[in-house]
């Protein structure tokens, strides 16, 4: 793994008072028109639990994090929102599909 894609090419500094600050820029959100998810069951790495995975969101963690506590509580389970993508506990996809639907969003079932 190379240093260089997570320090923006900085690979080492002479500096003795060298702080290297990473530059995080937020994307804007999305309008849910605009948004293309991608709604999907997922089991690898989870010891053979199912877990709804939403995926393809363009916007701010927050909207990310209100999107999935409210998805969480639609389906009544727990989840986490993290890295641009929601995991909702259990197979409850066609529950999030109508949500989302219903809320304007564009989406797609993936995978079988």
């Amino acid at each position: 793994m190379s240093n260089k894609n997570q320090k923006g090419g900085i690979v080492y500094s002479t500096n003795p008072d060298f702080h290297f600050e990473k530059e995080v820029q937020e994307v804007s959100t999305l309008p849910p028109q605009q948004q293309n998810l991608r709604v999907q069951l997922d089991k690898k790495q989870r010891g053979g639990k199912q877990v709804t995975l939403i995926t393809g969101f363009i916007g701010t963690t927050a909207d990310l994090e209100t999107l999935g506590k409210l998805l969480k509580s639609r389906c009544g389970t727990g989840g986490s929102a993290k890295d641009g993508e929601i995991h909702v506990q259990g197979d409850n996809r066609q529950k999030v599909l109508a949500y989302l639907v219903q809320a304007g969003y564009k989406v797609k079932l993936a995978g079988g």
